[in-house]
C-alpha cells in the first residue's frame, strides 16, 4: 500500500514570467483553484494522506495555501459566507502536508533525492506539481494498483503523437496487457526514429525507495542537473520498471497555450457557468473581430 507522496514543486516557472516573479507557477489558478492543488487532491483521492512538498526560493506561497488563515476565516464567519469558509478550511484539512526545500535548482531527480528522508524505505507517489490529470479513478490510485500486483517501480504513461516524442521521456519495452509494458527503455526527448515508442512519462509515478541508491550514482547533466530518467535507467539494471498508460486526460501547465486550453476545458465543466461560458465562446468564435 502506498502511504506517501511526494511533489516537486521548485521550477522557477520562468515561461510564465513576469506572474511567476512573485507567485509559484503551481500556484497558477485553474479558474479559482490553485494548479497544486488539484495535484493534492489526487493524492488524497488515492488514500494517501501523508505529503511531501518539495519547494524552492519563492514557494511561501503554496506553504501559505495549505495553512490555517484564521484572519481570513473569521472575516468569512462574520459575513455568514459559510459556504466559502467551509472549502477554505477544508484546504488546510486536506492531508498532513509537510515541506521541504531544494536550495538549488539542479533538476527533479535532485528534488526527488530531498525527499529520501522522509520516505525511508517505502515505496512512494510521485506527482508533479504542474501537471492535472483529469480522470474517473486518481491517476495515483489506478498506479498504485498496479504497484499492487507487481511490488515495483510503475510509471504513468499516455500516448502522444508521433510527432511530439521530441518534447517528453519516451519508454520503450515488451507489452504484458494493453496498459501495462515491461520497460526496457527509456528516452529523454528522442528525436522521432530515435523514440522506441509514443508512450511518453505523464508526470506520476510510483517509486521504489532503490531509486535513491541510483540517483546517488547519477551525473548530473544539461546545466549540472539531476535527471530522473537517468536514475531510473540505472535502476532498471536492477529491478524491473513498468510502465501503465493511465485513464485520464493530462493538463500540463508548461505552457502559455496548455494553459489557456486548461482554463477553457474546466471552464465548460463548471455547471454554475458552463452554459453561458459555451455561448460566449461560440459568439466569439463567430465573430469577425
Amino acid at each position: 500500500m502506498i502511504k506517501k507522496a511526494v511533489i516537486p514543486a521548485a521550477g522557477i516557472g520562468t515561461r510564465f514570467l513576469p506572474a511567476t516573479k512573485a507567485q509559484p507557477k503551481e500556484m497558477l489558478p485553474i479558474i479559482d483553484t490553485p494548479t497544486i492543488q488539484y495535484v493534492v487532491q489526487e493524492a488524497v483521492d488515492s488514500g494517501i494522506e501523508d505529503i511531501l512538498i518539495i519547494s524552492g526560493k519563492g514557494k511561501r506561497a503554496i506553504e501559505d495555501h495549505f495553512d490555517r488563515n484564521f484572519e481570513l476565516e473569521y472575516m468569512l464567519e462574520n459575513k455568514n459566507n459559510g459556504g466559502v469558509l467551509n472549502e477554505i478550511r477544508r484546504i488546510s484539512d486536506m492531508a498532513n502536508i509537510h515541506f521541504i526545500r531544494q536550495k538549488e535548482m539542479k533538476g527533479l531527480g535532485d528534488a526527488i533525492y530531498h525527499a529520501r528522508l522522509h520516505t525511508g524505505d517505502e515505496p512512494f507517489a510521485v506527482l508533479l506539481g504542474d501537471t492535472v490529470i483529469d480522470s474517473i479513478i486518481p491517476v495515483t490510485q489506478q498506479l498504485a494498483d498496479i504497484y499492487n500486483q507487481y511490488q515495483q517501480s510503475i510509471l504513468g504513461v499516455e500516448v502522444v503523437p508521433q510527432e511530439k516524442v521530441n518534447r517528453y521521456g519516451i519508454v520503450g519495452g515488451n507489452n504484458i496487457s494493453d496498459r501495462i509494458m515491461e520497460i526496457s527503455n527509456l528516452v529523454e526527448k528522442p528525436t522521432v526514429k530515435q523514440a522506441p515508442s509514443n508512450l511518453a512519462i505523464a508526470g506520476r509515478y510510483i517509486l521504489t525507495p532503490e531509486i535513491y541508491k541510483a540517483l546517488e550514482q547519477t551525473k548530473p547533466g544539461k546545466n549540472n542537473e539531476l535527471q530522473l530518467t537517468d536514475a531510473l535507467k540505472i535502476l532498471l539494471k536492477r529491478e524491473n520498471i513498468y510502465s501503465y498508460t493511465i485513464e485520464g486526460k493530462r493538463y500540463d501547465i508548461g505552457s502559455k497555450i496548455d494553459y489557456l486550453k486548461t482554463i477553457v476545458e474546466f471552464g465548460l465543466k463548471r455547471k454554475e457557468f458552463s452554459k453561458e461560458f459555451r455561448a460566449f465562446l461560440k459568439e466569439r468564435l463567430s465573430s469577425k473581430n
